[in-house]
């Protein structure tokens, strides 16, 4: 490990707080009465619940999302027996996984004992703090001992990660694999280097999911596990003891159709590989170096599959793939144990997901690499979104079918939306958008930048969930490079339209612009210039003609000269629209909504009312009712310059336009987030709790306001949505991802829906 690296890991976790974790508050503790109800006299009555019913405590405490990571820092990683103390940060490193990839609390303990029966007795008297209890970095054998007799006196979940999590990922790349291949696991003949922990329960799965253990040679340090040998034995072992007159690793090798490696660096040579049967699978999973690296296996045997626990090379057996997302499912539905169905149910989900192709997180955190179902990608990454959502579910149907599960959840795709938004935080907001714009699946959108990376992989989301009719406008030929590169679906010319300007610009296009704005300084011939050049022009051109019925640009180039071009093609809805932008930050508490951040330089009292409504309206159509603070460096009346009285000028309008509404201003943006000081302030304020929509007093505001809270959190930007043209139309920022142009989207095909309404109504 070079110094630099060594320096910048002790420098991120001793900076700026010591530690990897801490413990933050879910309810408001801001005055006397928050605390009467934190603790006494209100708790109580949270204690009396549990006492009437002990399944409440799910429901009163934070138990039902919270797992201990248990270790006594015997098996540290590479490190060996290193002790609890110094296991402390790892553990602590896992804690951070399970809230990242599942937002599962977590408590790291870690314990000063090595008996067994000590530490099982130490482990199980923990049971009414947890959910679940995750082992971790145990020795052999004493891990099995352990998680057996803690699985037989406790009522919740108790899994070993080395063990099991492993086990399982391990077994996902090995079904795939199979699939590549075409074999049969009942076929197989298996070799497994290592008999440890990890080694034996990913037999022990493999042969519940239906390999035949007589087909399974095992070896280990001293060398093949036969009948009869007495060197090195214990119980674990023993069940794998074959009859054989195989001694070495090397005799094993012959005709095997898989290799297990949880053993050492550099075990398995090419020899070795060269005697294994027609297309083997080699999962050579020592870490950091493993029992033979990929480039020497292939060297030998070009028909290896080869897998193995680096991030450097295609299938990585990772466990983050497994444990949060197991952990989760048997949290939610109560489950008592984690059994071999939730096992099986979890391999399952996870080599499924890898059939299917990549989404975009996936491509932004794998950027240059591409994603196929085949040799290279039995297995998804750890980024993969979709894994928050498939893991749990499959887990809580085993658990609810074999009979663990103490609290089922009936509606499952109530539960999978749920899911959805841990990690695609839009899931949940964007949904009512999703399933109007899914109602008509109909609505012709048009993207300027069709050959784009991101666009194309939004096409795929757009395809599959029915939203719209998307129109690209590109060369066709350069589109279908990057699709095979990413592994897409979708056809061109089928599922989605191609609009190549070299070849499909009739004369009634250029025609039709120059009439629009010949008068603005644009000649013929840069009328016919922009129609082959200026796509955002062209898409304008086409929803203005009825071709399609809304667009999206942006991917590309500026704001500004993007929103022109609209603006002179589309024009106002009416003469007096008042144009306007409003964007979403998706933030914990819920979502954010601002205005306006990229149109009108310096409002008017007018304007930000105009503003206002009209993004009121937009936060309508997400099922939120809009509480409204128009923003000012003054609060409730203590400045007179312009620009607060413009502000102060607006809300009373407002106020009067909309007595139902809960809006108030002008005020500072702390006041407007935190109710007790506003109500210290200004007793009579026409607003309750936090506002959700942010009424900015100028450009410069409204854009700085949204960049801090962007860089300052891990906000999700939607928008900004452009209100105001007489037709559907939107501009993307530069970074928006695959994601953000899947909700521009559903909502442009949501407005399409509602202008078409509009009109058949009038």
């Amino acid at each position: 490990m070079s110094e630099s690296l060594k320096d910048s890991a002790m420098r991120y976790h001793m900076e700026p707080t010591p530690g990897k974790l801490a413990i933050q508050p879910t309810k408001p503790l801001a005055n006397k009465r928050d605390l009467s109800q934190a603790y006494s006299p209100g708790v109580a009555f949270a204690c009396e619940a549990i006492v009437e019913d002990q399944t409440q405590a799910a429901a009163v405490t934070a138990r039902g999302n919270l797992v201990g990571v248990v270790s006594n820092g015997t098996a540290v990683l590479g490190l060996g027996d290193i002790g609890p103390l110094a296991s402390k940060p790892v553990m602590e490193g896992k804690a951070v996984l399970f809230k990242k990839f599942a937002n599962i609390d977590v408590f790291d303990i870690e314990i000063q004992e090595k008996d067994v029966d000590k530490l099982v007795d130490i482990v199980c008297a923990l049971e009414p703090t947890f959910g679940g209890i995750n082992l971790e970095d145990i020795k052999a054998p004493e891990c099995f001992m352990v998680e057996q007799k803690c699985r037989e006196r406790m009522n919740i979940p108790v899994f070993h990660d080395d063990q099991h999590g492993t086990a399982i990922v391990a077994a996902a790349a090995v079904y795939n694999g199979l699939r590549v291949v075409g074999k049969n696991i009942a076929d197989i003949k298996v070799v497994g280097s290592g008999a440890g922990a990890a080694s034996i329960a990913c037999l022990d799965l493999l042969v519940s999911m239906g390999l035949p253990r007589e087909n399974i040679t095992l070896v280990d340090r001293t060398g093949v596990i036969y009948k009869g040998r007495e060197s090195g034995m214990n119980p674990w072992k023993e069940k794998y003891a074959q009859q054989t007159e195989a001694r070495t690793l090397a005799e094993a090798m012959v005709d095997a159709d898989l290799f297990m490696g949880l053993s050492g660096p550099g075990l398995l040579t090419q020899d070795m590989v060269k005697s294994m049967a027609k297309d083997p699978l080699i999962l050579a999973m020592s870490n950091p170096t493993p029992e033979i690296m990929p480039e020497e296996a292939l060297a030998v045997r070009p028909d290896a599959i080869v897998a193995t626990g680096r991030s450097d090379y295609p299938n990585q057996v990772n466990n983050v793939l497994c444990f949060p997302f197991i952990f989760r499912g048997a949290l939610d539905c109560g489950a008592t144990t984690i059994n071999e169905a939730m096992k099986q149910a979890c391999v399952k989900a996870i080599a499924d997901l890898a059939c299917k192709e990549a989404t975009d997180v996936v491509a932004q955190a794998y950027k240059g690499e591409a994603f196929r179902f085949g040799r290279e990608y039995l297995i998804p990454k750890p980024f993969d979104s979709r894994l928050i959502e498939e893991v749990p579910v499959a887990v809580v149907k085993a658990a609810m079918e074999s009979g663990v599960a103490t609290r089922p959840i009936e509606d499952i795709e109530a539960y999978r939306k749920k899911l959805n938004g841990f990690i695609n935080q839009s899931g949940l907001l964007m949904q009512p958008m999703i399933e109007k714009a899914k109602q008509s699946g109909q609505s012709k959108i048009v993207f300027s930048e069709g050959e784009n990376e991101d666009v194309l992989m939004a096409m795929q989301a757009i395809v599959d969930e029915g939203v719209a009719k998307p129109i690209l406008i590109g060369r066709e030929k350069v589109m279908q490079e990057t699709m095979h590169r990413l592994s897409l679906r979708y056809k061109l010319g089928t599922d989605v339209e191609v609009f190549d300007p070299a070849k499909d610009n009739a004369d009634r296009y250029w025609q039709h612009y120059h009439a629009k704005v010949g008068r603005k300084g644009v000649s013929v011939a840069t009328a016919k210039a922009d129609m082959l050049h200026n796509a955002s022009a062209l898409a304008a051109v086409l929803v203005d003609m009825g071709e399609a019925h809304g667009m999206i640009c942006g991917k590309v180039g500026r704001f500004d000269k993007h929103f022109r071009k609209l603006h002179q093609v589309l024009g106002s809805a009416t003469p007096d629209t008042h144009m306007s932008s409003v964007c979403v930050l998706l933030l914990p508490s819920g979502p954010l909504f601002i205005a306006d951040c990229f149109l009108t330089v310096d409002p008017s009292a007018d304007d930000i009312v105009a503003t206002t409504e009209s993004s009121m309206a937009f936060v309508r159509q997400f099922g939120i009712q809009p509480k409204v603070a128009l923003l000012s460096h003054s609060n409730f009346g203590t400045s007179g310059v312009p620009a607060a009285s413009k502000m102060r000028l607006a809300s009373e309008i407002l106020r009067a336009r909309h007595p139902e509404a809960e809006i108030d201003g002008e005020m500072h943006a702390f006041t407007a987030m935190n109710e007790t000081l506003r109500n210290t302030i200004y007793q009579d304020a026409n607003l309750t709790g936090q506002p959700n929509l942010l009424i900015m007093p100028n450009l410069d505001a409204a854009n700085i306001a949204l960049g801090l809270i962007r860089s300052l959190t891990d906000a999700l930007l939607i928008g900004p949505f452009v209100h105001g043209l007489s037709k559907p139309a939107h501009i993307v920022i530069p970074s928006v991802s695959a994601r953000g142009m899947f909700n521009m989207t559903a909502v442009t095909a949501s407005e399409v829906i509602n202008q078409q309404d509009d009109i058949a109504n009038n």
